[in-house]
């Protein structure tokens, strides 16, 4: 086969010329929108011809159905297709209507978007926090937040769903491929110039008479007036008493009087106030007391205390740690109700806050005041048991209604804490001494031991280095337990303070009940501490002997008494040679 390469003559060239045309304008790429001939169309497929393939990619007919482009497959026109791959596994060309549709729709939206145009749309379902936009031109579908429905607040949108109406494109997410749109600002905007003019009738201070309740939320109520414009009444507005929501005072269509407190020209709203039509109950605190009772009524209880009024209008707080001396963590809710009359005295009137508190407890005399007048430290009171724990019993003290505190240190002188505390359970009655009362903390502690004579009073009389006589009563490898005679206190001789030569400082060699003498080695009589040593005795044993029957003199005229020491002076002179 002959390859022709001669390219210089005119036929050529042109040839070349036509040929290049002809490619640059079937140049095709993956991924790009091109256009498609219909050549064949079946009961399931519709066949396309576009120039630059090897073969004519087919389309399910079902898919011109989903994008509702049924009534354009006809042979011969022309549709818009993303070419996805130019050659499968199989060797076919795979496109995609439906793609197309969907990229040439976001294509409008950026439109839109950057030239802030308003498009076409209509909400076809509700969803967390908003409802779905469907795009009538595209029928891409676009997310409109529950704030971005109306200007105004709206509970029901069912008169809204499936309506043609415009809306604005607030944001745009290339990546995703996620649109965010609001009606509001298509309502906003149509009513801007409308409600500029409507709010320039309105000054502060004016009285709008007969507002309709319109609707209401958790922080104000909506009032309608003249059937123009909407203001809100904020729930701090609406009373000069405490209101948890408006619907405990308000009813939708009623008519109340407002008057206008702000007006905000820039966000178009009118804020109005209705206590601010009567007096403020407020003005009359100069008729109250820093410190003398009244009557109030209970209006809110919570976990924290009781909402009270001392005059309608005129709120209070009584804060739960002012119900009671001796309940800690009280529940307001188990002691009153609401509507209750009680009594409270005035602990603080706060004109610049408008705050007045209360105390309740006040109203009694304060009950540790009374314990220490009746029963001040020192005195013996009866007591019953009320709970224990690991460490202490607690116990209800007379007839007042104060829990003493009980450290099993000071249940007994003698027995082990731990096991001490075994031996009381709740219901049982005892007889106490008050050790401490401590007012303003509200805290008593009491102790059984102190009814006693402490018997660590036996070494009173007794100082360090005194001798005493001890009897044995066990032994371990820590050393000897003893008990010294006259005292019902157990002490450890330790191992070390058995004796002063080593060898016969064993436990061992004591099995219980021998008395032998021992010397006091510590005493603190404030800590109720001693330490006692066998070992101590004999040094001082010891010494005393030694001062009493040696002398300074002794063996100096005994043969070879300083042999010892010339030895060592010989020793040193021939080191030193």
């Amino acid at each position: 086969m002959e390859i022709y390469k001669d390219l210089s003559s005119p036929t050529s060239q042109k040839f070349e010329k036509l040929l290049n045309n002809q490619l640059s304008k079937n140049k095709i790429e993956e991924g790009k929108i091109i256009d498609g001939k219909i050549t064949k169309i079946t009961d399931k497929y519709v066949f396309l011809f576009i120039p630059g393939l090897k073969s004519e990619p087919v389309i399910d007919i079902n898919e011109m159905k989903m994008i509702g482009m049924q009534d354009k497959v006809i042979e011969g026109a022309t549709i818009p297709v993303l070419l996805e791959t130019m050659e499968n596994k199989n060797g076919d060309v795979v496109v995609s209507a439906h793609k197309a549709y969907k990229i040439k729709g976001w294509y409008e939206l950026e439109k839109a978007y950057e030239q802030n145009q308003s498009i076409n749309g209509k909400i076809i379902s509700k969803c967390k926090g908003g409802v779905i936009v469907e795009h009538i031109e595209t029928g891409s579908l676009m997310f409109c937040p529950g704030s971005q429905i109306s200007d105004k607040p709206i509970k029901n949108i069912d008169h809204l769903t499936g309506v043609e109406q415009k809306f604005a494109i607030i944001k745009l997410d290339k990546v995703r491929g996620n649109a965010c749109v609001s009606r509001r600002q298509i309502v906003f905007s149509n009513k801007k110039e409308d409600k500029i003019k409507i709010i320039a009738k309105f000054k502060v201070g004016d009285i709008i008479k007969d507002a309709v309740v319109k609707g209401y939320s958790s922080f104000g109520c909506f009032f309608e007036v003249n059937n123009e414009i909407d203001v809100l009444v904020h729930l701090q507005e609406i009373s000069y008493s405490r209101v948890n929501h408006p619907e405990e005072i308000f009813n939708i269509g009623e008519k109340h009087d407002l008057k206008i407190i702000n007006i905000d020209m820039e966000k178009l709203q009118i804020g109005c106030s209705i206590k601010q039509l009567s007096p403020d109950p407020f003005e009359h605190i100069s008729n109250y007391e820093i410190g003398k009772q009244y009557k109030v009524k209970v209006v809110k209880i919570t976990d924290y205390g009781c909402f009270c009024e001392l005059e309608a209008g005129l709120s209070t707080l009584l804060h739960s740690s002012e119900i009671s001396w001796t309940k800690k963590n009280v529940s307001p809710n188990k002691l009153f109700n609401i509507g209750d009359q009680i009594d409270c005295v005035i602990t603080e009137i706060d004109k610049i806050k408008r705050r007045v508190a209360i105390s309740h407890r006040l109203t009694t005399e304060n009950p540790y005041t009374t314990l220490e007048k009746n029963n001040p430290v020192g005195s013996d009171i009866d007591c019953i048991v009320k709970s224990a724990n690991e460490y202490a019993l607690y116990v209800k003290l007379g007839k007042f209604d104060i829990e003493g505190f009980l450290h099993s240190n000071d249940l007994s002188y003698t027995g082990k804490p731990e096991e001490e505390l075994k031996k009381y359970k709740k219901g049982d009655k005892l007889k106490v001494r008050v050790l401490e009362i401590k007012n303003s903390e509200q805290k008593v502690r009491v102790g059984l031991k102190q009814l006693d004579k402490d018997p660590f009073d036996w070494f009173k009389d007794k100082k360090v280095n005194d001798t005493i006589t001890v009897q044995v009563t066990s032994s371990n490898n820590k050393g000897l337990m003893i008990k010294p005679e006259g005292c019902d206190l157990k002490f450890l001789i330790k191992k070390s303070q058995i004796a002063l030569n080593t060898t016969d400082a064993r436990p061992s060699r004591f099995v219980g009940g021998e008395r032998i003498d021992a010397a006091i080695a510590d005493l603190d009589l404030d800590k109720r501490k001693v330490s006692l040593s066998i070992k101590l005795l004999e040094e001082l044993q010891n010494k005393e002997a030694v001062s009493k029957f040696s002398n300074p003199l002794s063996g100096k005229n005994l043969p070879f008494s300083s042999l010892s020491e010339q030895l060592d002076d010989r020793k040193k002179k021939k080191i030193s040679e």
